[in-house]
């Protein structure tokens, strides 16, 4: 399975709080593959040097700079950690404290130097985890399948999950049809279907809460509906699996899944491009980067969708939304468009972090306003 730290919209403002004399934030792909990672290893050196070089070119304090390297080094010498990775790594640095976060999205390496971190790559993996969760349920077993953009599926180990419906209702047949009992035939086994699927949902909870990730259900019908009846899941997604998951192997569910993944990121995205649009020819959208950093500076965003490749080096003003344009690689300067993103989000803005042919207008960003400017 990867190995993931997806981080909270909480882990995000507490780092976009974060400012100091100087904020390495570095980000790689990687391979959850055990054998393959010293290649990785090597990556995360050479772009901790490229930051170390950058602030020695600024002439930042050298005794500072040995306190990001020995805590990103430690990173690098540390082979337990390099045994269980996820497809990217983000690496957050000051001089008094190194963060990482594990993800399942493939992110380009980078290393940004300011005294704010660069925090866009991490925005992607709030966007679209590139992780889902396949319950395959039957009368027969349940499994709970964890799938990837890439790689092998998993089956997760999950504890207090029933191993199929009768034993769940601790029965020898759903079909009982003693007179004895007080439910019988059909409607017994409707209503002991419906106690089974409460009890693959309460045992569920759990690892939803620890892996925010879309979960897509594979089940035939009555089963289908009934655990949608019950299910507390926020992220179970609309569209589902409806062939016998008995019948299909861990790559089989992963390979159905996938389709269903790229769809609810396709409604997602163009659900923004419809808002926006509709926002926009009553005065209430903006692809201009001023005009969307004074909104998110005055709390005016609703939702905002960000090129996740472009860095615009400059400052941003929280208090004006005024923005300067600057050089790159210098302490006081940062993407801005990073900063006017993380503002909007701080503010209560539903934030995606996209590739550029998902922004309308093919902007660097596009925002939805809350009310005209």
């Amino acid at each position: 399975m990867l190995h993931l730290d997806i981080p909270t919209t909480t882990d995000i403002r507490r780092l976009a709080a974060t400012r100091a004399d100087a904020c390495v934030s570095i980000y790689l792909p990687t391979t959850p593959l055990t054998q393959q990672a010293e290649a990785d290893r090597t990556v995360l050196a050479n772009l901790l040097k490229q930051a170390l070089t950058e602030l020695g070119e600024a002439g930042f304090d050298k005794r500072r700079a040995r306190m990001i390297e020995e805590g990103v080094s430690d990173i690098v010498a540390d082979y337990e950690f390099w045994a269980f990775q996820a497809n990217s790594l983000a690496v957050l640095a000051t001089p008094d404290n190194v963060t990482s976060f594990r993800l399942a999205n493939a992110l380009k390496p980078l290393a940004e130097v300011s005294n704010r971190f660069h925090l866009k790559p991490l925005l992607r993996a709030v966007t679209f985890p590139h992780v889902a969760l396949v319950l395959a349920l039957s009368e027969n077993a349940v499994r709970v399948v964890e799938v990837f953009a890439e790689g092998r599926p998993e089956v997760l180990a999950i504890p207090d999950m029933p191993r199929d419906a009768a034993s769940a209702v601790r029965q020898a047949s759903l079909t009982d049809r003693s007179p004895s009992r007080r439910i019988q035939g059909s409607e017994g086994k409707k209503v002991r279907l419906t106690q089974y699927a409460r009890r693959v949902d309460r045992a569920l909870r759990p690892v939803l809460a620890a892996v925010p990730a879309p979960l897509i259900l594979a089940a035939t019908e009555p089963l289908r509906s009934i655990f949608r009846s019950v299910c507390g899941a926020a992220t179970l997604l609309p569209d589902a699996i409806a062939s016998n998951p008995d019948r299909l192997s861990e790559g089989e569910l992963a390979a159905a899944a996938r389709p269903i993944l790229d769809a609810s990121y396709a409604r997602e995205i163009a659900a923004f491009a419809g808002l926006f649009e509709a926002h926009k020819a009553v005065g209430r959208a903006t692809s201009d980067l001023s005009d969307a950093a004074r909104a998110a500076a005055h709390g005016a965003i609703e939702a905002l969708a960000v090129d996740i490749d472009v860095t615009i080096p400059g400052t941003f003003d929280e208090a004006t939304g005024a923005i300067s344009f600057g050089e790159a690689g210098l302490a006081e300067t940062y993407g801005v468009i990073d900063a006017v993103a993380v503002r909007a989000l701080e503010t209560g803005a539903r934030v995606l972090a996209v590739r550029a042919a998902e922004v309308p207008d093919r902007g660097t960003l596009a925002a939805v306003l809350r009310y005209a400017g």
